[in-house]
């Protein structure tokens, strides 16, 4: 059995939303064992985006003012979107807009790993999925680090995994919403970025 048949998601844990009116940021917690300049490296090379997270990215995510083409994995038709790096402040801080949704990460130093958190606006209508997406997708990066990669489980590939209905129940309880958000049949076929 390979190391990706044996994954299995832990509990919903490590995330919250703030709400602004109708503007609804969902923040993720997740501690690493691995340095922050070992996360910034996974969280703004390409090669390594490639790896865990729900879009491709063209260039380097590492310097302000770059312009790079982020393109969401798993839609049927190439949603391709321009961002540029608003903050890059390495091993510490990065800033960038994906599809139109603000994305804000933050490494701290712990011990001798790493508390990234991750601040993104999403739609409140997606954001248990979103929370149970970036969970997977967080899971799949600490894979990555620790040298026992099993590969990018995102979009509706990530809908369709096992853990995913249940994280998203546990993050629509944990969040106060009555119901678990459900993917439109367009979302399934042309997943958003906060559907990570």
């Amino acid at each position: 059995m390979t190391v990706r048949e044996q994954y299995t998601p832990g509990p919903a844990s490590g995330a919250r939303v703030r709400k602004d009116g109708e503007k609804w940021t969902l923040v993720l917690v997740r501690e690493l064992r691995h340095s922050p300049e070992k996360v910034w490296r996974a969280l703004t090379d390409p090669a390594q985006l490639r790896e865990w997270a729900p879009f491709d990215a063209a260039g380097s995510l590492g310097t302000v003012g770059t312009k790079v083409k982020l393109t969401t994995v798993g839609a049927p038709t190439p949603h391709v979107t321009e961002t540029t790096v608003t903050r890059a402040d390495a091993p510490r801080a990065l800033e960038y807009n994906w599809g139109g949704f603000d994305m804000r990460w933050e490494l701290e130093a712990l011990g001798g790993g790493t508390r990234l958190t991750l601040w993104t606006n999403i739609d409140r209508r997606f954001i248990s999925m979103g929370a149970a997406g970036w969970h997977i997708a967080f899971d799949v990066l600490d894979h990555l680090l620790s040298g026992t990669p099993i590969g990018r489980i995102v979009g509706p590939e990530a809908m369709k995994f096992g853990g995913w209905q249940r994280l998203n129940a546990e993050y629509a309880k944990q969040f106060g919403i009555e119901k678990a958000n459900q993917p439109p049949k367009a979302t399934v076929n042309n997943p958003t970025p906060g559907g990570a």
